[in-house]
């Protein structure tokens, strides 16, 4: 009898012992899930291929950083209890300080990659576009043998003129995003744009369709890069339009000078005919000079009212405008002698 009660209490204190064991590991297990990585303040960026498990993911964390994750075992088998190895998805995360072993395993889980932005600016062209995409450590070239005819019909627009066609913005993207899916997306952006200022212009305008919109818009874009100003520029185009003027704008100009213009625009460059150049043909040029953006397509469809035909620029950034040639060109004046003076 007493060797059985011995039993039973060694047997109950070996179960004592196992279960303060298991509850510490536990203790241990959740704890590790949920502090915070000592991850180094620049941050570390994790790559998970295609096709990598959650033990290869451990092992390239350990190669970032060795020792950050306290117990890899953990991790490990928190993703297999919890059904999560079969939906780890590839891409570049970010493993910041303060990120916890769940969130890091969270973010894998849900594909929360590291979004790298590129900068398309107001006011540039297709080639200036198409550079910075080239530049872009992140973005995997496609096109850069391809000529611009033979970009558009990959993008579904075959015979179109790429000038003005891609939107302007801010865009934010994973590594092993292509140039032609960039470009699809700016061209789908501009396509909204573009619809929806057209819907919102103002009666009477002197254009006929959306296109000839963008085209104004892009001649806005490049003449001011005052906001408030937009429309007053616009306005000016309009007036002239409606009027049969020229509209005798530098921008187009150069432009059609293409490679040929050397910073320096010259007298002889306003008498040379080219289809740009809006000194010697009336109306629009026949395509768009640049990506204009949100504010001159606006402007270009809703142009400020007034009797403006002129305007000149004043040397400090914005401009002059004049309902008379004799106003004009005594601002004319004015503002190249203030340019000429030391």
């Amino acid at each position: 009898m007493w060797s059985r009660k011995r039993l039973l209490f060694s047997l109950a204190a070996l179960l004592l012992v196992l279960g303060t064991v298991l509850y510490a590991l536990y203790a241990d297990y959740r704890f590790f899930l949920e502090t915070p990585l000592q991850a180094r303040t620049d941050g570390l960026v994790l790559t998970v291929k295609p096709g990598m498990g959650i033990r290869e993911i451990v092992q390239e964390v350990e190669s970032q950083q060795p020792g950050l994750l306290r117990s890899p075992i953990y991790l490990a088998g928190y993703a297999r209890l919890n059904g999560l190895s079969t939906k780890l998805k590839a891409g570049e995360y970010a493993m910041t300080p303060g990120l916890t072993p769940r969130g890091l395993l969270d973010q894998i889980v849900n594909g929360r990659v590291i979004q790298y932005p590129l900068r398309v600016v107001e006011g540039w062209t297709f080639q200036e576009l198409r550079r910075a995409l080239a530049a872009h450590p992140k973005i995997v070239q496609t096109l850069h043998d391809t000529n611009n005819a033979d970009l558009m019909a990959r993008l579904g627009r075959p015979g179109e003129y790429p000038e003005g066609r891609f939107f302007p913005d801010t865009y934010r993207f994973p590594a092993g995003t292509t140039d032609e899916a960039f470009l699809r997306r700016a061209l789908a952006a501009m396509d909204r744009q573009l619809r929806d200022a057209w819907e919102r212009r103002t009666e009477h305008l002197p254009l006929n369709d959306p296109y000839q919109a963008l085209i104004l818009a892009s001649i806005v874009e490049k003449e001011t890069g005052l906001p408030e100003e937009r429309p007053a520029v616009a306005g000016v185009f309009a007036r002239r339009l409606q009027k049969g003027m020229l509209l005798q704008t530098d921008p187009t100009v150069i432009y059609g000078l293409g490679a040929a213009f050397d910073g320096n625009l010259r007298r002889r460059d306003l008498a040379t005919d080219t289809p740009y150049n809006t000194y010697t043909r009336k109306g629009l040029p026949p395509t768009p000079i640049a990506l204009p953006g949100a504010a001159a397509l606006a402007a270009a469809v809703n142009p400020a009212n007034g009797d403006a035909l002129y305007f000149v620029a004043t040397g400090t950034g914005g401009h002059a405008f004049s309902a008379t040639l004799e106003e004009h060109q005594r601002a004319v004046r004015r503002y190249q002698l203030k340019k000429a003076s030391p």
